[in-house]
């Protein structure tokens, strides 16, 4: 694997940085999750514009221009070998001696990487996922993505260790997102996902189903759900960047509907891979 870091490629064992970086000791930082199909970038205006909300929201100064921002992924892209990839790249502040207080002048850290993207499974596109409802344990700052994830990393284990792929989290009520996946629900044929907000990340991928649902006149709205919307709900939707849309099938046990995915799903999983076809016909 060929990895970037602060203006070198190089073998991702050979990547090092310093035990200060405020990454390592802190957390400090941020981070986006890029797929690339046919290796053309999905999306990549919105996700520097996420990534740079991000940075302004902790006060790191973003360290690459769009056009240098591209540039790198792109080559990132060139120097492996999968036409179809999942680019993680991090911004951190830097190093420097240990102080909650922030350095005057950081120098970034750039890390960026590439995985082979992995289809999800016919079988799991076919029977769907079980999720499981816990309380939403994270911060108040939830619209930043930070790489600090501990509080998704303990609740996205807890559904795992119930049998179940994702953790649909509950704030005051409300149902927020999973703990790695916004979400949607369909109830009387229309489609529902919580409004953006300080407690939800604003995905990409949500906001291309919204775009996908408005030119293909399917009826939604941006609203707050409540659990027992969620509960009594027809259809529960996932979604992510390298996940695509999943539909949750069983919540908590029970079986969401009919027990498998359901019919306005399907339309939107159609939708979404002729999206994805444009995609990787357009020219390089």
């Amino acid at each position: 694997m060929i990895v970037y870091l602060n203006n070198e490629f190089l073998p991702a064992e050979q990547a090092c940085i310093p035990v200060l970086d405020r990454g390592f000791i802190f957390g400090d930082g941020v981070y986006e999750v890029i797929p690339a199909y046919g290796r053309r970038l999905f999306r990549l205006d919105e996700h520097l514009q996420r990534l740079h909300n991000s940075l302004t929201a902790v006060r790191i100064p973003n360290p690459l221009s769009r056009e240098g921002w591209a540039t790198m992924l792109n080559e990132l892209i060139a120097q492996n070998e999968h036409d179809d990839q999942s680019l993680y790249l991090q911004v951190t502040r830097g190093s420097a001696q240990r102080d909650h207080a922030m350095p005057e002048e950081p120098v970034p850290t750039v890390f960026a990487m590439s995985n082979p993207l992995q289809p999800v499974s016919d079988s799991m596109r076919e029977q769907g996922i079980a999720a499981i409802t816990l309380d939403d344990i994270r911060w108040q700052r939830c619209h930043i993505k930070a790489i600090s994830l501990l509080p998704n990393i303990l609740l996205r284990q807890e559904a795992l260790d119930n049998d179940a792929a994702e953790a649909i989290l509950i704030r005051d009520g409300l149902a927020t997102e999973g703990a790695a996946s916004n979400l949607f629900i369909v109830s009387r044929g229309k489609l529902i996902t919580p409004p953006t907000g300080p407690f939800l990340l604003p995905g990409i991928t949500r906001d291309l189903i919204l775009e996908l649902a408005e030119a293909n006149h399917i009826p939604f709205v941006e609203q707050n759900i409540s659990r027992d919307e969620l509960k009594n709900a027809d259809e529960i939707w996932l979604t992510s960047s390298t996940k695509e849309i999943l539909a949750v099938t069983r919540l908590d046990g029970e079986a969401v509907g009919g027990g498998k995915p359901g019919p306005l799903y399907q339309r939107m999983l159609a939708l979404y891979q002729d999206y994805k076809q444009q995609l990787r016909n357009e020219p390089q």
